[in-house]
Order: C-alpha cells, then structure tokens, then sequence
C-alpha cells in the first residue's frame, strides 16, 4: 500500500518524509514502515506534534496519508524534499498523473529498511508481566 509518512515529532511541517510502501496489520490500526510499527490514535486524535499516527516504541508522531494526486503531499507550511523509495516511483508517478519526478521536490532512496513486523507483533502482545514470571523484572 503506498503511503506519505512523515515524522512530525521535534519538525513540525518540516520533518523528513517519505513516500513508499507500507504494511498494515491485519485489523488496520498499526502500520509498518522504513522498521517501525507505527499506531493509529484513535478517532480525531492528534499526537503532540499533529501526527496521526504514534511509533509504538519512540512514541513520536507521524502524519500518514495517501499520496495526493496533484503531487502536493508536504503541508503547505512544510519545506524540504520528499523521499521516495525506488520501487514505488511508477506508482507514485501512475497516482500524480506525471511522467517524472518533481526534482525540486522528491529524491530517489535506496534506504528504507524492511520491518521485522513479527517482532511489533510480540511487543504488542506481551505484556510486562509476561516477561520472566518471579522475578524482580516482573513485579517491579
């Protein structure tokens, strides 16, 4: 699925972003992206920084949406290229209706990681009481 990601956290409109390929979990709450497991908040929620999404181990707030199709994918007060990640240029290029990328506004990435989404999985599903039953780490 493509997706506009950008970090909000610590950038406001400015953060670095990206537009490629997500993997969203099988209830469509949690997205996983560039290694992270990233959460959909709940219902008209914002995050600290006007993310909609929240990286369930830093915490930080992302805006995540699906490309627009005039190209114009960064809010309006924002600045700063776009990443792109290199498979997913003809669709990004097939969805905004162009022949080639902006320059002046997107830059080919080789160096979004693939996420180990079965790790996200046993994080989300563990409790802190899971851990090691009887020890000092459990009943802290």
């Amino acid at each position: 699925m493509l997706r506009y990601v950008e970090l909000k956290s610590g950038y406001s409109d400015n953060g670095p972003a990206w537009i490629g390929y997500v993997t969203p979990s099988k209830t469509g709450r949690t997205i996983y992206f560039n290694g992270r497991a990233l959460m959909k908040l709940k219902g008209q929620r914002r995050g600290d920084s006007g993310g909609n999404y929240c990286d369930m181990e830093t915490a930080e707030s992302y805006w995540v949406s699906g490309p627009k199709k005039n190209g114009q994918d960064r809010h309006w007060a924002g600045a700063g290229k776009v990443l792109i990640e290199a498979a997913a240029v003809s669709e990004y290029l097939e969805t905004i209706g162009a022949s080639a990328l902006d320059k002046s506004q997107h830059e080919l990435t080789h160096s979004i990681v693939p996420t180990d989404i079965r790790k996200f999985e046993r994080l989300a599903n563990t409790s802190c009481y899971d851990a090691n039953p009887g020890s000092d780490e459990s009943t802290g």
